[in-house]
This record gives structure tokens, C-alpha cells and sequence, in this order.
């Protein structure tokens, strides 16, 4: 078990140095002072322990501009390393949740070449990885169309929550002479086969309650509730053990990369040190003595 751990630990150090290699040329990130000074992507706590992070560009239909995924990556860089934030909504204003690309920049990115485009997609990808791996659950708020990178977005969050009269979900990319080749690896990650290829090879877009019957997203919610419905799973979320998240989180991704027997035996090592926690421990005495826990984390 223990060699399972450290083969899983090791192949994740090798990713992450294939993955900086890849993208070696990506810009940096911006520092606390300076994203504070921007409101392309705003920070807020509608309730203890969740965060909320706004896409907040309606004119650009929140476009994954090359500045908008830099300003989105040190939020969540900041929120990481913030032990008081328990879990994570991201939502937008305006009619779009996320355009995808900012195509504007992408005609003239054309001046860079192939090292323009090979930065912007790898930024992208990073930007999602970071979603996938960072310790808070993050739920998707969608009141609006997702397409292309945005849709790679929702599918990258943790859990999903849409409006039944707004939300979209496509991958259009196809109609304009680019397949979402990045988009499908999150969506692909997500939904049956056949149909993310259908969605890549027509472009046409997925309409909210079959987003949900695929698994693209967990509720669909009249207009005017989606917020507290998903402020309200987030404080769900945000009131378990922040260790039992943390470390459940990390192993569900990390499982389903292997096969069925090296996943059985790294999570029972991972449910086995799990135990050892002070969490764990109290949350079984809480529950033998019919009494809420009270985490240490």
C-alpha cells in the first residue's frame, strides 16, 4: 500500500513537471495587490466558510481572456492556501456564465504564431487543473450559456448547479473551424461517450435538464433560486470536516486514473490514515452519542 502511495505520489510529480515544461512560456500570475485592484473576476463570502468568485465582464460575455484566466488563477491560488474557506461557488454576471475563448484575442494572437496559441490553451488548461485540484469543493452556478472553454469550466467544478430557463451548455467550436479538443477533456471526464461527440461534431448546444440527465451538472433550478439553492449545497459542503474534504476530494480524482485494484488498494490506504485523524475519530464518538462534531478542522 504504502508503494501505491508513493507511485501515485511520484507520477503526480512528474505530471506537474511535464505540465510546466509544456506551458514554461505561461504569464505569471498577478500578486494579491494587484488582482485587488481588478474587478474582472470579484471575491465574496455570502456565508461562513464560502467563497464565491464572480466572472464579472457581461460586455465580453466573461470571455477566458489571457488577463480574466490570470486574475481567476490567483483567486483560487489565494483561496487554496486559506484554511477559513471550506468551499467554493463560481458564478458570473450578465446573460453568459462563460463564453469560452475570447476570440478577439485569439485573431490576433495570429501575429505570434503557433508559441501564442500553444500559451493561451496551455493557460487554459492549467486554470482548470487548478479547479480540479484545489482542496474546496467548487460548484458551478450557471444562469446562463456556457460554451466552449466555459462549458470545460462547469464540467471542471466539482458539482454544478443551472437555471432551467437560462442555462446552455455547447461546445460549438466545431462551426467555426476549431474542435474543442481542450473542452473535451473535462467534458469527456463527465459525460458517455457518444454524446460529448455529439456535441463536439454539431456544436448544438445541451439544453439545461439534459445537461443534468448526462451528468453535467447535479440540479437544475427555476430562475431566482439558483443562488440560494446553491449557496445552500455550498454551506452544506462547507460544514463537513475540511480534512475529510480535503482528502476526499484528492483521492476521488487520483482513483479514477487507475485500474480497479491499484484503486481499491490507495484508497484504502487513504481511508485507513483518514482514520487516524482527529476528525474522524470525533466524528464517530459525535454519532455513538447522538451528538453534532465539533472538527478540529
Amino acid at each position: 500500500m504504502a508503494q501505491m502511495l508513493t507511485r501515485g505520489a511520484r507520477l503526480g510529480r512528474q505530471s506537474a513537471r511535464l505540465c510546466l515544461r509544456s506551458f514554461s512560456a505561461l504569464p505569471r500570475v498577478y500578486t494579491r495587490e494587484e488582482v485587488s485592484k481588478f474587478e474582472d473576476v470579484t471575491f465574496s463570502m455570502p456565508a461562513p466558510a464560502v467563497a464565491k468568485l464572480t466572472l464579472n465582464n457581461p460586455k465580453a460575455r466573461n470571455a477566458l481572456s489571457t488577463h480574466m484566466m490570470r486574475v481567476l488563477q490567483t483567486r483560487l491560488e489565494s483561496i487554496a492556501n486559506d484554511s477559513s474557506i471550506r468551499a467554493v461557488i463560481l458564478n458570473a454576471n450578465g446573460p453568459a456564465f462563460c463564453a469560452g475563448h475570447d476570440l478577439k484575442e485569439m485573431r490576433r494572437l495570429r501575429e505570434e504564431g503557433l508559441e501564442g496559441y500553444q500559451n493561451v490553451f496551455g493557460q487554459c488548461s492549467v486554470l482548470m487543473q487548478t479547479i480540479v485540484r484545489l482542496p474546496q469543493p467548487v460548484i458551478a452556478q450557471v444562469e446562463g450559456m456556457a460554451t466552449a472553454a466555459g462549458c470545460q469550466m462547469v464540467a471542471s467544478c466539482d458539482m454544478a448547479v443551472a437555471c432551467e430557463e437560462r442555462a446552455l451548455f455547447a461546445t460549438p467550436g466545431v462551426n467555426i473551424g476549431l474542435f474543442c479538443s481542450t473542452p473535451m477533456v473535462a467534458i469527456s471526464r463527465n459525460l458517455p461517450r457518444k454524446h460529448v461527440m455529439e456535441m463536439l461534431l454539431t456544436g448544438n448546444p445541451v439544453s439545461p435538464q439534459k445537461a443534468e440527465s448526462l451528468g453535467l451538472v447535479n440540479r437544475v433550478v427555476a430562475s431566482g433560486n439558483v443562488s440560494n439553492e446553491t449557496l445552500e449545497l455550498a454551506s452544506l459542503v462547507a460544514e463537513k470536516s475540511r480534512v475529510a474534504v480535503r482528502t476526499g476530494k484528492e483521492a476521488f480524482y487520483k482513483q479514477l486514473e487507475l485500474p480497479l485494484e491499484d484503486a481499491y488498494t490507495y484508497c484504502s490506504e487513504i481511508m485507513a490514515m483518514n482514520m487516524m485523524e482527529n476528525d474522524a475519530q470525533e466524528g464517530v464518538s459525535a454519532f455513538l452519542e447522538k451528538r453534532k462534531p465539533k472538527w478540529d478542522h
